[in-house]
């Protein structure tokens, strides 16, 4: 049986994770599985360091990420939160979507800086919101159908941030 990624940190399968512990034990391993360790080994146990290393480098990055993890807590309990068929979202999220999306055509066509930096403010306090939330639902309720929702917010969230930073960085 191969470890969860939660597991391979020793960590509990919660949404709010301690990302100190996270980091200290992603370093710890990535120590142990360094290639300098494995110079004189046979060839079973260098690919063996190398496996692990690349699992830590890959559990870390989901984990780090809190839409990452989110979609990978759902996927322990066997629900995949991108799912083509499982895409309804709450109307008023989509009229809001089409809000920011459009404030960001908008102030990029404009060339207007500010305008992007107070979007990505906004939106990065959604996500802020949005996490508390996924605490809730994973943490203390187990609410699954809720926590899914907001993971599929939250990625869309994480995705328009990306696309207005990349928007900044082309304007200045």
């Amino acid at each position: 049986m191969s470890l969860n990624y939660y597991q391979l940190f020793y960590l509990q399968p919660l949404f709010n994770i301690a990302l100190k512990t996270l980091e200290t034990n992603y370093r710890q391993i990535q120590s142990e599985a360094h290639p300098d360790r494995f110079v004189t080994a046979t060839a079973t146990e260098k690919l063996a360091s190398m496996q692990l290393a690349t699992l830590a480098n890959e559990a870390y990055q989901t984990l780090k990420n809190p839409a990452s993890r989110a979609k990978y807590l759902l996927e322990l309990h066997g629900i995949n939160a991108i799912n083509e068929s499982n895409t309804s979202m709450p109307t008023d999220f989509l009229m809001q979507q089409m809000q920011w999306r459009e404030t960001l055509e908008d102030a990029s066509m404009a060339h207007d800086i500010s305008t992007l930096e107070a979007l990505l403010s906004e939106m990065q306090a959604e996500a802020k919101s949005l996490q508390a939330d996924l605490s809730l639902w994973f943490d203390e309720r187990k609410d699954y159908a809720n926590a899914c929702e907001t993971t599929r917010k939250l990625i869309f969230i994480d995705k328009v941030c990306a696309d207005i930073q990349q928007a900044i960085d082309l304007l200045d």
